[in-house]
Formats: structure tokens, C-alpha cells, sequence
């Protein structure tokens, strides 16, 4: 059974695409129809596509991988920020860092040094530094915060990137695409899916589409997490479930070798004390 409808979608606007002027042909398979000069999205390729995109990142989320979501066109910023969050994803909202993926080891070292500065007024160091320094050091902590800090748990590259307006983000598209990292992506009727794995038709220009887009996606992300979570459980039972006769069968080895060191211990003793009787008698 389809995670949404196409009454969903149609309510939404996702079908609204571009100006038939700045269409991309590539996306003529995708496209219903053009009424007053602007294109139509066939929802019910969205809504096939859109499944095909839930199912794989539903298989990701369930393998423990991470996704990258990237969105830094301004009616985007905060849906995206809101539901990367209540998944524990991290994501990408302000400027694109150029190298982020092609570069990443540069990335983590200015993610650490956000760590060192709060170590630093932790321990006391900031207490022996100048006003002027203490600025400079904050000013660098905040500005590090806005562009990074929502991927400072993204200790390795990310298993896949979502992104919102491949033209937008045509760095980050094309950074993934170098290190064959696969691309989820919202495209529309401007854009070009030749770039992205896992093409998403749709507006990628309103609130309401990217909004309900990005509820399907995270909602298939979330049920993965929680298989993920139920199987890891069930896997801790089963191995405390054979750990147990194991514990049990040990206990029973511990206490018959101190039975039979007891045993030892008593016969030699009793041998001791014969010798000792019998040397007292011959003397």
C-alpha cells in the first residue's frame, strides 16, 4: 500500500512545475501535461517514486547509516532542519561547505575545533586569555556552530544525500556523485534526473510540498530505526538467553573444582598428620 495519495499530493501543489520556458527535457517522461504555460508533474509517478525512495531509505535508516539532508533555499531551511532532527539526521541548511564530501577530513578537523573550544571553557583556559582573544574565539565558535554544528556526529561520510533543488545544490550533487554516494532528491520540471539515483517529481518551491514530501521520507526513515531497535533487542535476549545455561554450567564447574580442591586440601592434610603421628611414635 502507496505511503500518501494522490489527493495528498494534489492538495499540496506537488504537481505545480515550472514555466514551460525553463523546463528541462529530460524531465519529459515526468511531466502529465502544460495548462497557462506551466508544466504539470504526473502524480502517479510521484507517488510510485516517492514509495521507491521510502522503501531504500527505510532499508538504510534499518542498516544504521546515515543520510545527509541538504537544503539551503530559504522556504526549505527549517522543514528540513525540523524533520532531519526528529529522525537524528544530520543536515545541511546554510551555505554549502565546497569539499564537505571530496574534502571531508578537512571538514571534521573544523568540527574538532569546535570540541577543543569547548573543552577550553571547561577547563579553565578561557580565564587566562584576553577579552580581545576571548571574542575572536567566540565569534569563530558561533560562526563554526551555524555552518557545522548540525553534523557534528557525522563521523564518516554519509551513506546517501536528500537533497531539495538539484539546481540549488548542484555542488553537493556533484560531490556525492564523484565519490558514488547515492542521491535522493525532490526534482522539478527544471531540473535534470540524469544526476539523481532515486528522482522524486515534484515542487521543490513549495512550503506545503517540500513539507509533505519530507513527512513520507521521515516517517519511512523513523519505522526503519525502529526495526533496527527491535531487532537489536531481540538479539540481546537471545544471547542473554544462551549466555545464562552458560553462567549456569560454569557456576557448577567453579563449585566442584572447589569441591575437589577442598578434598585435596583435607586428604593432604590427613596425610600430613599421619606422617607426623608416625614419626612420633618412632622416636
Amino acid at each position: 500500500m502507496s505511503r500518501v495519495s494522490f489527493e495528498q499530493l494534489l492538495e499540496a501543489g506537488v504537481h505545480f512545475g515550472h514555466l514551460k520556458r525553463k523546463w528541462n527535457p529530460a524531465m519529459a517522461p515526468y511531466i502529465f501535461m502544460e495548462r497557462n504555460g506551466i508544466h504539470i508533474i504526473d502524480l502517479h509517478k510521484t507517488v510510485a517514486k516517492l514509495d521507491e525512495a521510502s522503501e531504500a531509505l527505510k532499508n538504510l535508516a534499518r542498516s544504521g547509516r546515515k543520510l545527509l539532508f541538504v537544503a539551503t533555499k530559504k522556504q526549505a531551511k527549517q522543514i528540513v532542519a525540523d524533520h532531519a532532527t526528529s529522525v537524528n539526521m544530520p543536515y545541511v541548511v546554510e551555505r554549502w561547505p565546497g569539499g564537505m564530501l571530496t574534502n571531508f577530513p578537512t571538514i571534521r578537523k573544523a568540527v574538532k575545533k569546535m570540541s577543543t573550544i569547548d573543552k577550553m571553557s571547561k577547563d579553565g583556559t578561557f580565564d587566562n586569555l584576553s577579552k580581545r582573544e576571548k571574542l575572536q574565539i567566540t565569534r569563530q565558535r558561533a560562526k563554526l556552530e551555524k555552518t557545522l554544528g548540525s553534523i557534528a556526529d557525522l563521523n564518516r561520510l554519509p551513506a546517501a544525500l536528500f537533497v531539495i533543488d538539484v539546481m540549488k545544490e548542484h555542488i553537493a550533487v556533484k560531490e556525492a556523485n564523484r565519490l558514488g554516494i547515492p542521491v535522493f532528491a525532490m526534482v522539478d520540471t527544471n531540473s535534470d534526473p540524469s544526476l539523481i539515483d532515486f528522482v522524486i517529481p515534484s515542487n521543490d518551491d513549495a512550503t506545503k510540498s517540500i513539507e509533505l514530501v519530507l513527512s513520507i521520507v521521515c516517517q519511512a526513515i523513523g519505522e526503519g530505526m525502529q526495526e533496527a531497535q527491535t531487532i537489536k533487542d531481540d538479539t540481546e535476549g537471545d544471547a542473554e538467553e544462551e549466555a545464562a545455561p552458560r553462567r549456569e554450567r560454569k557456576s557448577r564447574t567453579s563449585a566442584r573444582r572447589e569441591r575437589n580442591v577442598k578434598d585435596d586440601d583435607e586428604a593432604l592434610n590427613a596425610a600430613v598428620i599421619s606422617k607426623v603421628a608416625k614419626d612420633i611414635e618412632e622416636d
